[in-house]
């Protein structure tokens, strides 16, 4: 894709929670590759994989196993980028699990926890660390990922859909809160991304996916990650508190 407007990191520090692929992947490797020291915070083990293939391009990655619903394993995460790297300019919390599809009156209560504290719960223990270095700087963005379904409804989305549109509220007050110390807190609402999970799906679910976009195509990962990026600089200096939809048309149905 040509005209892009590529937006330069260097001497930023960064860290994605979530990293270790898909949306989360391709967010780290683009702030890498337009100059950022990035700190990849993942639960999963292929995460260090991923942070060693893309750090052997030449590119400033490493990784930290991270568990974002443990607040100690969240402050070692931003311990480790001002400790490695001087400090942490832009924290985006991608960190995130789906949910199986049920009517509220079935609600698996101890899966609407796990969600509940993964989605929200992480976020706010990652907003809270972040801000905490940023505060002491006096500068910083952070950008979060939440969902279309934390703007418009879907039937039988019960959890995400709770945990995604508390998000975009946290940010709303979050960077209300911030907004006159030099840090700025946004997030971007994805909608059907051709992630390695969606590539599982069944064909005829893919279709589905795809007929529910305006634009008539599933959404990338980059695209996605282009957007992140632009929040996260200073072209986005005038924007906080503000969730972007990444949605080829969805929520504006």
């Amino acid at each position: 894709m040509t005209g892009r407007l590529a937006l330069p990191f260097s001497d930023a520090t960064a860290v994605v929670t979530g990293a270790a692929s898909g949306i989360g992947a391709a967010i780290a490797e683009m702030l890498a590759r337009r100059g950022a020291r990035v700190v990849i915070g993942d639960i999963s083990e292929i995460a260090q994989e991923f942070a060693d293939s893309v750090a052997a391009e030449g590119l400033d990655v490493i990784a930290q196993r991270t568990d974002t619903t443990d607040e100690e394993q969240v402050a070692a995460l931003v311990r480790t980028a001002v400790d490695e790297y001087g400090g942490l300019d832009i924290f985006v919390a991608n960190a995130g699990v789906s949910e199986p599809k049920a009517p509220i009156d079935e609600l698996d209560v101890m899966r609407w926890k796990q969600v509940i504290d993964i989605n929200l719960t992480g976020t706010a223990l990652s907003f809270k660390h972040a801000l905490r270095q940023m505060r002491a700087a006096g500068s910083g963005s952070i950008v979060a990922v939440s969902s279309i379904l934390g703007l418009v409804g879907q039937d039988r989305s019960t959890s995400y859909s709770a945990s995604k549109a508390a998000l975009v509220n946290l940010v709303r007050s979050t960077g209300l809160t911030y907004a006159d110390q030099g840090i700025r807190v946004n997030a971007v609402a994805p909608g059907y991304v051709d992630t390695p999970l969606v590539a599982s799906l069944d064909e005829r679910v893919r279709d589905t996916m795809v007929e529910k976009m305006p634009i008539g195509r599933l959404g990338t990962p980059e695209e996605v990650a282009e957007v992140v990026c632009f929040l996260a600089s200073d072209a986005a200096s005038f924007v906080t508190g503000a969730t972007w939809s990444v949605d080829g048309g969805y929520v504006a149905q």
